[in-house]
């Protein structure tokens, strides 16, 4: 796209629902992104209603200063009916109970199900549902990805890994040809923030700690991005006011952080040595665990389509300065 390109789109979508407050359909408003996406809505004046199947997260929901929805994911008419009572709907939630019986396959296969629902209940509106992707599912010859990179296909041959997901991105991108001003923000591998407890950061810290060394897989030169959370929920929040129909948005502060760099981070700060893990098919996974195909891949990603076009800055610490917030690495 190029910059003409560029302005045009911003100028033509930059008034979309701005000055409009929007009550809008939010679903998994409890977990890492969800718990500032709500916020982030509030605090502009659109008023949010959260999905919850249970007490406790009805009581984080209205902690947020949300309304509460009561149901769950398995109720795909309780979903049409409140995406249809909404003027959008945000979509961060995920079957995570599937994977031990299903795996990846289970949980996208729950998760398509849910866009053709939202599809449906959305179809011909023009308002906004904007769901969450990775950035690993864009394809790239050795190039940084970009927002113009489609979903890669997926294929029997993908049975079981992450890029099963993909036909999920595909589906709510095609949703723009219903009607739908849908969306995917795609997220990169690390998104750190004070509260992240469940994160792939938090999980290769617990890795170093109990194996007495930071690892890296091979010469660690394979690129990762990562993102503050709070900047993630901006993203949200421009693409459900004013992103076009059928895009992908890059929600990646830094997008080409060498893994090796991110393992001595972590190394030094538990005072741990760095080491190389071979790229071996028995050493690799002897260290890295349920994360070994993650580690090694190359993931350089760029922002620039959704900064110009949404007009977003992220504003909050990079990766290395919030390793320093106290979260990752408690005193004592």
């Amino acid at each position: 796209m190029t910059q003409v390109d560029l302005r045009h789109e911003q100028n033509t979508h930059s008034t979309y629902q701005k000055d409009s407050h929007m009550h809008v359909f939010v679903t998994g408003g409890t977990g890492h992104a969800g718990s500032y996406i709500i916020p982030e809505l509030i605090t502009v004046g659109h008023e949010v209603t959260g999905l919850a199947r249970s007490d406790t997260s009805a009581a984080a929901l209205s902690a947020l200063g949300a309304k509460v929805r009561r149901g769950d994911l398995e109720d795909l008419d309780g979903l049409k009916e409140a995406a249809a009572d909404s003027d959008g709907v945000i979509h961060v939630a995920h079957r995570q109970d599937l994977l031990p019986s299903g795996g990846m396959n289970a949980v996208a296969a729950a998760e398509l199900s849910i866009m053709l629902a939202y599809g449906e209940a959305l179809a011909g509106t023009g308002k906004p549902l904007v769901a969450a992707g990775s950035i690993g599912s864009a394809g790239n010859l050795n190039l940084p990805a970009t927002e113009e990179d489609p979903a890669l296909p997926s294929g029997d041959e993908h049975k079981g890994t992450l890029r099963v997901r993909n036909v999920v991105e595909t589906a709510v991108v095609g949703l723009a040809e219903q009607g739908v001003r849908s969306s995917i923000v795609r997220l990169p591998p690390i998104a750190h923030s004070t509260t992240d407890s469940a994160g792939f950061l938090p999980g290769l810290i617990a890795l170093a700690q109990e194996k007495g060394f930071a690892g890296y897989p091979g010469d660690g030169a394979n690129l990762w991005g990562a993102v503050h959370i709070r900047d993630v929920a901006s993203v949200f929040r421009l693409a459900l006011e004013k992103g076009a129909a059928g895009k992908y948005w890059h929600a990646i502060a830094e997008g080409e952080i060498p893994f090796r760099e991110i393992a001595e981070a972590i190394g030094s700060r538990l005072d741990l040595p760095t080491v190389s893990v071979p790229e071996d098919v028995l050493v690799l996974p002897g260290y890295f665990g349920m994360f070994t195909n993650l580690v090694t891949m190359d993931l350089p990603a760029t922002s620039l389509i959704t900064r110009q076009t949404l007009g977003w800055e992220p504003a909050q610490p990079g990766l290395f300065a919030d390793l320093d917030n106290g979260q990752y690495f408690p005193a004592g």
